[in-house]
């Protein structure tokens, strides 16, 4: 099925001009039902969107980080902002200090705070900001500048259940605005090169923080600090998968699965899961992206089959009653794993299916589509042209946002056609591969683009509208 081209959007300005429509045979009505572009920003600076979250719970503002390079891939960001959707009125949320840098933000679905990334302060040539000296922290709307730690850090031995001994990364909460999400690395294990029945080494997982209880941990180390969530591991991963087994060596790109979490097949409600991108490996030795699941209790206190906290040899483990499975089995595909540009899986808001890129056998990119409960997989989409962002659902779960072909896209989620929102734009302007997020009312979708500004291209925040 080809990409079919809907209504084109008017100008940056967002005014529209009757006389078009009688030159063109539209109503008036017609006319404002198109959907409309608009830039938000306009300053020369980094504008750099996260991949879900960004706008406040009533739709009024979108919070994005400032760093520099176009995908966002230099941590060297210093501020949060948020930007007013009508207004275009920009305001500082925080301002990072002593050598930190900040970024990676989302907004709490309710309440008017949000999560980000927190850099090391006072870095120093032992501890500079990687995949494991990094932090998440919470700034509420009504205190801007005062950051409170969400996931305590722990690395002295004996380490403290609760805490993390590494690096977290993309905060999320889920629907509810409950648990947050994230990927983690371990600095306690990141001086192993290699992995021994001694030892293990640091490996990306998946954990979650609650407001379980504040954790407090000692002072004998400067890097350690409390937090106000407790904070776990619900993935297990390996080194060296077994070839052909649902073992895997990298746990990512997790994400929520359902507003209320999803129905078993008892018709029992699972409230918290996480689909997430495992790497197994094929009986040839190929290393591929499956689908996995992370059913978690609901108390994280409790621990499975090691200590919350690990050791100084063993990664943490997962609590007692987490369940970590596969849903995709796609090794015999011409294309196996899940590909196309980095993406974060994302649910149905019913909890009924878990969308993920995976290419067709023509090489081309494309939605597909898992149940929670596993089972075959899906495609949704049949377009020429290959998906070419993350992407994210609408909040009725009728439509998926993403950018396809240069232009801001819609993909109905039962039929898989494809609706362009953006006029085509030519690749050094062309919406960025990062986000594509729809507002909470689903009437707009927040991507960012290039803008040339005096002899530079500098990310700038969009909007199209869209109303179905």
């Amino acid at each position: 099925m080809g990409l079919r081209v809907a209504f084109i959007g008017v100008s940056l300005l967002a005014r529209t001009d009757l006389r078009e429509g009688a030159a063109s045979g539209l109503t008036p009505l017609e006319l404002f039902a198109r959907p409309v572009e608009r830039q938000i920003t306009n300053n020369r600076g980094g504008h750099i969107l996260t991949n879900i979250g960004v706008w406040s719970p009533d739709g009024q503002w979108i919070v994005y980080d400032t760093r520099s390079t176009p995908a966002g891939d230099q941590f060297d960001g210093s501020r949060i902002e948020l930007v007013n959707v009508l207004s275009g009125k920009v305001q500082e949320l925080y301002r990072s200090r002593h050598g930190a840098h900040c970024g990676v933000v989302t907004f709490h679905p309710h309440e008017n705070k949000v999560v980000f990334i927190l850099g090391p302060e006072h870095p120093t040539a032992d501890w500079q900001y990687c995949a494991w000296h990094r932090q998440g922290v919470m700034v509420d709307l009504s205190a801007p500048g005062r950051a409170v730690n969400l996931d305590a850090r722990d690395i002295s031995s004996p380490y403290t259940p609760g805490a993390l001994r590494g690096g977290s990364h993309v905060h999320v909460w889920d629907p509810a605005g409950e648990w947050v999400s994230f990927t983690y690395e371990d600095h306690v294990l990141a001086g192993f090169q290699e992995e021994t029945p001694e030892h293990e080494v640091n490996l990306r997982n998946v954990g979650v923080s609650a407001p379980l209880q504040p954790v407090r941990v000692a002072k004998d180390n400067p890097r350690n600090c409390d937090g106000a969530f407790f904070t776990v591991l619900v993935t297990r991963t390996v080194a060296r998968p077994q070839p052909g087994s649902d073992e895997i060596d990298r746990a990512c790109e997790e994400g929520w699965i359902g507003t209320h979490g999803y129905l078993r097949p008892d018709g029992s409600r699972q409230r918290h899961g996480l689909a997430f991108q495992g790497r197994v490996v094929l009986s040839q030795g190929q290393g591929i992206f499956e689908v996995f699941v992370a059913d978690l209790p609901q108390d994280l206190r409790i621990p499975g089959n090691g200590p919350l906290a690990g050791t100084q040899t063993r990664r943490p483990f997962a609590p007692n009653g987490t369940v970590q499975r596969r849903l995709s089995f796609t090794a015999s595909r011409k294309y196996p794993g899940l590909q196309g540009p980095r993406h974060w899986l994302r649910s149905s808001p019913d909890g009924g299916r878990i969308a993920f890129l995976m290419k067709d056998d023509e090489g081309v990119a494309q939605l597909w589509t898992v149940s929670p409960l596993g089972g075959p997989v899906a495609q949704l989409t049949r377009n020429p042209q290959a998906i070419a962002s993350a992407f994210t659902w609408s909040p009725n779960g009728k439509f998926i946002a993403h950018v396809m072909d240069n232009s801001v896209c819609a993909t109905d989620a039962e039929t898989g056609e494809t609706s362009r929102l953006t006029e085509r734009a030519e690749d050094a302007t062309a919406p960025r591969p990062e986000a594509c997020v729809f507002s909470p009312d689903g009437n707009q979708i927040a991507y960012v683009r290039p803008v040339w500004m005096k002899n530079a291209f500098f990310n700038q925040v969009f909007v199209v509208s869209f109303r179905r």
